[in-house]
Formats: structure tokens, C-alpha cells, sequence
């Protein structure tokens, strides 16, 4: 298979199966759709054909999950569309609420060539402007045990890891709030009104601020390891 150019769909729907499968779980068929956007009957037509490709393992009523093959083309577009990202923030002036729709657009045409002379131009970075790894060229991503904001308890002390990119919107409410990767919060308590939860970003002087629960499980966080410092030190 890494000899063939695969198709934009084919490389949507490894992105989208590696992305759902998380921990490595089977993923739903339905759920693939809903990440698409496509009719269920579409996807059933098109995981069989990728299972007799050698891309991912499909067994109805169970689920679809990638194979050796299919997880290491998937970490392609993912370097691929990671790279343009920075790229476009790092060296045209994007900001980070804008480069997805662009890289989602060229992730498919750019050679890996072109690829890995971005990366080298800039240094070989290892996030995206979002927090997210970069794979290397060799398909190796750093692991991260992370959890949301959402699932944060009230004193909690967290480093932001990094931000769902798809929605521009979200984006730009999150930059405005100071959610963004390297940021340190403190978690307050959380609104029985509406769920928003209250914290207090550390490295800003804009004081506490409430972040929607709709917003909260979509930033990506870990214990602050400089808060785990102190009590060991």
C-alpha cells in the first residue's frame, strides 16, 4: 500500500478511524460516519474495501481498527497536515483559528518530499500551533496521557497540552481566554447554572475567567508538572 497513492477519501477515513480509536478500541461504523459526515451505507462500503486493501480490520457489529499498514498512512496525513499547519502559522502569517481548512486542503497533494523540507526549514518542530505531535518521518508520535478540562476537579493545577483545532470559532474564544498550549490554570468551582467551569490562568494577569463545558472538553490537559515539582522539592 505505500507504494500506491491513496485516495483523499481513503486518507480522510484513516485520520478518522486513528483519531476515534484513541486507546486503540474498535471504533463504530456509525461513529465514522458522524465524523465524516457521511451516510452509515457508505461507510460500510468503503471499511469492506479498505479491509480487503489491507488498511484496517472490519468486523460488523464490532467495529473497524487499523492495521500496521493503515496506522502508519494515517500518521502520514496526520504529519502531513500538522507540517502545513505550522508551516502556514510559522512562515505565511496564518493564525492558528485558520490554517485547518487550509492544511485539511493541501494535506492530499503535498509530496512528503515537500513535507519533510518544511520540517527542516523550520527546525523539525515536534508540536503544531494547536499543541498537537507532529509523527516524524520514520511514523513515530509522542504519547501522551491526557485527559480535558472538563473532566478537571475544583484545585486542580493543569497544564494546557493542546486544543481541538476544527472549529475556528472555538479557536478564537479560546485565544481570547488565554486556553492555549503551555498555559498553567488553577480550576475553581464549576457553575450549577449552566456547567461553565471557573479558573484562573496563572501566566496572565486577566484574572479568573469561565469557560463553557462546551469549550472545556474540547482542551486537552495534564497535571502541571512544575506544580508536582514544588511539592517534591
Amino acid at each position: 500500500m505505500a507504494k500506491r497513492k491513496l485516495s483523499r477519501s481513503v486518507e480522510d477515513y484513516l485520520k478518522a478511524i486513528y483519531h476515534l480509536a484513541g486507546g486503540g478500541s474498535p471504533v463504530s461504523t456509525s461513529s465514522v460516519a458522524e465524523a465524516l459526515d457521511v451516510q452509515p451505507a457508505s461507510v460500510t462500503g468503503m471499511v469492506k474495501r479498505m479491509a480487503e486493501s489491507g488498511l484496517l480490520e472490519y468486523v460488523p457489529y464490532k467495529g473497524v481498527s487499523l492495521t500496521g499498514s493503515g496506522t502508519r498512512e494515517a500518521l502520514k496525513v496526520l504529519r502531513r497536515h500538522r507540517i502545513l499547519e505550522t508551516y502556514l502559522c510559522a512562515r505565511l502569517g496564518f493564525t492558528w483559528d485558520d490554517v485547518h481548512d487550509e492544511a485539511e486542503r493541501l494535506e492530499h497533494a503535498a509530496s512528503d518530499q515537500l513535507i519533510d523540507r518544511m520540517a527542516r526549514a523550520m527546525g523539525f518542530p515536534s508540536h503544531d500551533p494547536h499543541g498537537a505531535p507532529i509523527p516524524t518521518a520514520a511514523g513515530q508520535i509522542e504519547q501522551v496521557e491526557h485527559s480535558t478540562l472538563a473532566d478537571a476537579a475544583e484545585g486542580d493545577r493543569l497544564l494546557i497540552h493542546a486544543v481541538r483545532d476544527e472549529d475556528a470559532q472555538e479557536l478564537r474564544t479560546m485565544a481570547k481566554g488565554g486556553l492555549i498550549p503551555g498555559a498553567r490554570v488553577v480550576v475553581g468551582p464549576v457553575s450549577r447554572v449552566d456547567g461553565s467551569l471557573s479558573i484562573d490562568v496563572t501566566n496572565d494577569d486577566m484574572g479568573v475567567r469561565d469557560v463553557p463545558p462546551g469549550i472545556a472538553r474540547h482542551v486537552y490537559v495534564v497535571a502541571d508538572p512544575s506544580d508536582e515539582d514544588l511539592q517534591t522539592g
